[in-house]
C-alpha cells in the first residue's frame, strides 16, 4: 500500500507550482481531484505540443490525476465543488488569482467552520497578506524579486534558470508542508492553513549567496556555470572541442589535482594558489594554465585523470543525452505514463520505497472523470446531462 492511500486531495490549479505539489501527493497514492475550466481547463495544456501532441509542462505535472470540469463561477457548480469538499476531500489545494478562492468560499476559515480536518494549502507569488500579496507573480519574475537574476547569468548578461525552479521551490514546499500537516492531524485531529509564497520558497534557496552579501558585504559576482566563490568549479573546454565540468573543494583535492591531473605539482606549492581565496582571485591566471594544460587531451582523457585523482566531475549533456543516461539506465530509473496519444517515459520519482513503487498513472484528458465524480456524489445521468448543457461542467 502506498503512504497516502485513503486520502482525497481536491485542487483549483494552474501552471506548475500547485500542479507539482499535487502530482507527487498523487505518486504516494493520494487520489487527486484536479478542477478545471469546462472547454479550456488548465491553460498549461496549451503551452505547447511537444509530447505526442500534448503539452510537455502537463504531462509533468498532472499524470494519475482525475479531471473535474466545474465552471465555479456558475451557483450550481460552486455547490458541487463544496459538497465535493465536505463529502471526500482531506486536502485542499490552490495557486488562482490573488483572493479569488476566498470569493468562492474556499478560503481556510470558511471550509475549517464545518470541516475542521481540513487542510487548506494556498500557493502565491507573494502570500497571503502583505504589500504585494495582490501582485500576479510569474516564475522569471519571481526570479528577479528574490534576487536570484543578479548572481546567475554571465558579468555582462543575467540569465533566468532554464526549469521553473520559483514554481518548482513552491510545490516542493507545498508538498512537504503538506505531508507534515497529514502528520499533525492524526495526533491533532485538526487540519490547517499552509500559506505558500513563490518569493518566501526561492529566497530560502538562495542559500549562500544571500548571507555571502549581508551586512552590506559584496554579493557574489555573475560568473556563467562557474561557481562564483570557490575555484576551480565550473566548465573547461579539451582539446578535442568538448567540455568537462570539475569542482574542487578542499587543500587535499587541489594538491591531487595539480600532480595527477595538470601534472604540474609545483602549483600546489605557490602562495598565490595556496587557498581557495587565492585561487578565486587568481582564477584568470589559474584558468590559463588549466585550459594549456587540457588543450592537448580529449574530453575522455580529461575525465580518465579527474577519475585516477579523485576530484569530482561531469558531462556538460544535451536534454538528448540525458534520456540515455547509462546511471538512470543501470538503475532502471524510467517507467511508462499512458498520454491521450500514447505512452511516453517518465522518471520514477527520487526516493521511492521498496514497498509499493509510486503510482504513475495516465495523464488525464479534460473532463475525463467529471460523470464519474458526480455519479459518485449522487448525481444522476440526467442531472448530469442538464450540468452539462447549462455548462456548469
Amino acid at each position: 500500500m502506498r503512504p497516502l492511500t485513503g486520502i482525497t486531495v481536491v485542487t483549483l490549479e494552474h501552471a506548475i507550482a500547485a500542479p507539482f505539489a499535487t502530482r507527487q501527493l498523487a505518486d504516494l497514492g493520494a487520489r487527486v481531484i484536479k478542477i478545471e475550466r469546462p472547454g479550456v481547463g488548465d491553460f498549461a495544456r496549451g503551452y505547447d505540443e511537444r509530447v505526442r501532441g500534448v503539452a510537455s509542462h502537463f504531462v509533468w505535472t498532472n499524470r494519475s490525476k482525475e479531471s473535474l470540469t466545474l465552471d465555479v463561477k456558475h451557483a450550481e457548480a460552486q455547490a458541487i465543488l463544496k459538497r465535493l469538499i465536505r463529502e471526500q476531500a482531506d486536502v485542499v489545494v490552490q495557486n488562482l488569482a490573488p483572493g479569488a478562492a476566498a470569493r468562492l468560499g474556499l478560503s481556510y476559515e470558511a471550509l475549517s467552520s464545518e470541516k475542521p480536518g481540513i487542510i487548506v494549502c494556498d500557493i502565491s507569488g507573494y502570500g497571503d497578506d502583505g504589500p504585494y500579496r495582490d501582485k500576479k507573480a510569474y516564475d522569471l519574475l519571481i526570479q528577479g524579486e528574490s534576487g536570484f537574476l543578479s548572481v546567475t547569468g554571465t558579468p555582462e548578461t543575467p540569465s533566468k534558470a532554464g526549469p521553473s525552479i520559483a514554481d518548482i521551490a513552491a510545490g516542493m514546499y507545498a508538498y512537504t508542508n503538506i505531508l507534515a500537516a497529514l502528520l499533525q492531524r492524526q495526533q491533532s485531529g485538526r487540519g490547517c492553513h499552509l500559506d505558500i509564497s513563490m518569493l518566501e520558497s526561492l529566497v530560502e534557496w538562495m542559500s549562500y549567496p544571500l548571507y555571502y552579501a549581508f551586512d552590506g558585504a559584496s554579493p557574489p559576482a555573475r560568473t556563467g556555470a562557474s561557481h562564483a566563490t570557490i575555484y576551480p568549479y565550473g566548465p573547461f573546454p579539451a582539446g578535442d572541442g568538448k567540455t568537462v565540468l570539475l569542482g574542487l573543494q578542499n587543500e587535499r583535492e587541489w594538491v591531487a589535482f595539480c600532480d595527477k591531473v595538470l601534472e604540474r605539482p609545483e602549483l600546489a606549492q605557490q602562495e598565490r594558489f595556496s587557498s581557495n581565496s587565492r585561487r578565486s582571485a587568481a582564477r584568470e591566471e589559474l584558468d590559463s594554465i588549466i585550459v594549456a594544460a587540457f588543450a592537448d587531451l580529449t574530453a575522455e582523457e580529461v575525465v580518465a585523470r579527474l577519475d585516477a585523482a579523485n576530484i569530482a566531475n561531469a558531462r556538460a549533456n544535451t536534454m538528448h543525452e540525458v534520456w540515455s543516461h547509462p546511471q538512470l539506465a543501470a538503475r532502471n530509473r524510467w517507467r511508462a505514463v499512458e498520454t491521450q496519444n500514447g505512452p511516453v517515459p517518465a522518471l520514477l520519482p527520487p526516493g521511492a520505497g521498496s514497498d509499493a513503487e509510486p503510482r504513475m498513472d495516465p495523464v488525464p484528458t479534460l473532463g475525463e472523470h467529471t460523470d464519474r465524480i458526480l455519479a459518485g456524489l449522487g448525481y444522476a445521468p440526467g442531472d448530469i446531462a442538464r450540468l452539462r448543457s447549462e455548462k456548469a461542467i
